[in-house]
């Protein structure tokens, strides 16, 4: 640090960190917009700032009932990846991957991408099949990967317990060396800065209640801060689009479920990748910080508690010490738990919500950060033009009724 930033610091603690500047606007909310989104997470800061960037639309306002990332954003474990076996899902988290690859240098805000890989290991016989399977499918989907034997994961990873006395012995696995981790906060806080510089609209605490109507559309929403005309509106509330269908009067095939997850204190550096071990139901990156930052599968009940439990907590950390036995005395830091929304398939919602006026993005479960930008992208293109891209139209609600479901709940990680 350089003695004019530890004056800095120095200086703005002393005036209560007033003297910093802040990252965007905090503005009145007007009474019209072009476009009003509901839910000022990743996705919908994402959308505002493509919506702007891409289609010249700025008369629009995000509006969401608490902080900005305070849902799901602020509540993940940073995992970005798109080694999925249809070629519809391999489309659309890729996509994602490319536009996280550029988004540091694009919004001029750090938000730390490291492409370290993530690793699934296979566990069995059977598991080694399905991991070619994997391989092949990924390859064939134009997605990097790389199919490794044991002895490969173990010079790649040597703190993983690949020894044949393990509960589940490493046989091999999947490898998809542009994976990694990027930094959640970073990533909302750089979208909202480069949609506010656009003249996005970006309203915090301000809770959607209702819809407005008029002869069958939705052309505007009530908030706590009053009504706002919209000319269209999108909602990406993750874990709450249910409630907000409710409001508006559609039904979705969605549940949610509490995604808890854990970071550990710091520690050196002893884990270069992600890593994902099935039959553990466990997965574990190490941050920046050096935390350790771990999760497993969902909550087996519907819930909508931001917060996590002692059994969740005992069964991760306990397969995590199986796995890697060297990090049996590491301490646990924090413990949180996030809402996510699961769809019969396992895959996301883009689309119409079947009330004229009101378009969803959401059903992402346990994807929504990794597809924040791609997710972002196209939900903008739908709300400017109302119309599908190639990659958006698979995930259209329609699917539910026509019965062509993508099914990802293997690659997706998702077990309830």
């Amino acid at each position: 640090m350089t003695q004019y930033s530890a004056f800095r610091l120095f200086r703005e603690g002393l005036r209560g960190h007033k003297g910093w500047g802040k990252a965007w606007r905090s503005p009145t909310l007007q009474r019209a917009y072009d476009v009003v989104i509901i839910g000022g997470g990743g996705h919908g800061l994402a959308t505002a700032y493509y919506l702007a960037r891409n289609h010249g639309i700025r008369r629009v306002a995000v509006l969401e009932k608490g902080w900005l990332g305070g849902g799901n954003t602020g509540r993940n474990t940073t995992a970005i990846r798109s080694n999925y076996f249809y070629p519809e899902s391999a489309a659309l988290y890729d996509l994602s991957v490319r536009l996280y690859e550029g988004l540091s240098k694009e919004l001029n805000y750090n938000v730390m991408f490291s492409q370290r890989g993530m690793l699934v290991c296979a566990h069995s016989e059977h598991d080694m099949e399905m991991a070619t399977r994997q391989y092949n499918a990924m390859r064939l989907n134009g997605i990097d990967a790389e199919l490794l034997t044991r002895e490969e994961i173990r010079k790649r990873v040597p703190i993983l317990n690949v020894s044949d006395t393990a509960r589940f012995p490493v046989h091999g696995g999947v490898n998809q060396p542009r994976g990694g981790t990027g930094r959640h906060d970073a990533v909302a806080w750089g979208y909202a800065r480069a949609a506010d510089r656009l003249g996005v609209d970006i309203i915090q605490n301000c809770e959607v209640q209702g819809f407005v109507m008029e002869a069958g559309r939705c052309v505007g929403v009530q908030t706590s801060h009053g009504e706002v005309r919209a000319g269209v509106v999108g909602a990406a509330v993750a874990g709450h689009s249910s409630v907000l269908g409710q409001l508006a009067g559609y039904d979705l095939p969605i549940h949610s479920y509490a995604l808890q997850a854990f970071v550990s204190e710091p520690i050196k550096p002893v884990l270069d990748t992600v890593v994902l071990a099935p039959a553990y139901g466990t997965y574990v990156s190490q941050s920046d910080k050096g935390g350790l930052v771990l999760g497993g599968g969902l909550d087996r009940v519907p819930s909508y508690g931001q917060r996590g439990n002692m059994p969740v907590q005992e069964g991760v950390i306990g397969s995590l010490i199986e796995m890697m036995p060297a990090l049996a005395k590491v301490k646990l830091l924090r413990h949180w738990g996030g809402i996510v929304d699961v769809t019969p398939d396992s895959s996301p919602i883009l689309g119409p919500s079947g009330v004229d006026g009101i378009y969803l993005n959401c059903g992402w479960g346990t994807g929504g950060f990794k597809a924040i930008p791609a997710g972002g992208y196209l939900f903008a293109h739908l709300l400017a033009t109302g119309q599908h891209t190639d990659i958006s139209r698979p995930f259209d609600l329609s699917r539910f009724k026509t019965g062509r479901l993508v099914d990802e709940s293997a690659a997706s990680g998702i077990a309830h």
